[in-house]
């Protein structure tokens, strides 16, 4: 249910949104690792939780449980969108986004360190409609790493990063990142 590759560098994420970085461990075991989650959730003394959720029933469903259980609100501001128009938004909103991991029909070695732009959008819509793959990747299809977004302070950049390839799936393990300025785009 949870996000795994480069977890590392969350707390470099949360530093360039200036966020606080709050971890908790899980073994990832399926339901257990709600428990943990609402764990975690509990202590925080936040009022809701908002996911990223656009297709994927299992997890929103399972998102809200918790939020009930806990007395907060969810807000899934993706939910129900067309997946392909999420990705061009973000796109065309200015966040810099890589493929991070890939296993699924369709996606190759090639899209490990790939950063997701307007033709990554028409190919991963045409690999949706061709072998029925979740063009935002919620199935597991894919992982993505956000490295900027408008709403951060800096961006992160990676340094050093490689490629482990098993067949047909495959991640692109980002072993040295950093936080730098952002760069300005003159009009």
């Amino acid at each position: 249910m949870f996000h795994s590759v480069n977890i590392h560098l969350t707390p470099l994420l949360a530093e360039a949104m200036d966020k606080r970085h709050v971890s908790a461990t899980t073994r990832g075991e399926k339901e257990g690792e709600l428990d943990d989650l609402a764990a975690a959730l509990g202590g925080l003394g936040v009022e809701g939780v908002v996911s990223g959720a656009v297709a994927s029933t299992y997890q929103r469903e399972r998102v809200d449980a918790i939020c009930r259980r806990l007395g907060l609100t969810h807000v899934a501001p993706l939910w129900g969108r067309r997946q392909d128009e999420v990705l061009a938004e973000e796109v065309a909103a200015g966040m810099e986004i890589v493929i991070t991991a890939v296993a699924a029909r369709g996606l190759d070695r090639s899209w490990l360190g790939r950063t997701l732009d307007e033709e990554a959008i028409g190919e991963l819509a045409d690999l949706g409609r061709k072998y029925s793959l979740n063009v935002c990747g919620e199935g597991g299809e894919y992982e993505s790493l956000v490295l900027d977004a408008p709403w951060f302070r800096s961006r992160l950049e990676i340094i050093e990063a490689i490629t482990e390839w098993d067949d047909s799936s495959g991640v692109y393990r980002v072993k040295r990142a950093r936080l730098v300025p952002k760069l300005h785009k003159k009009g």
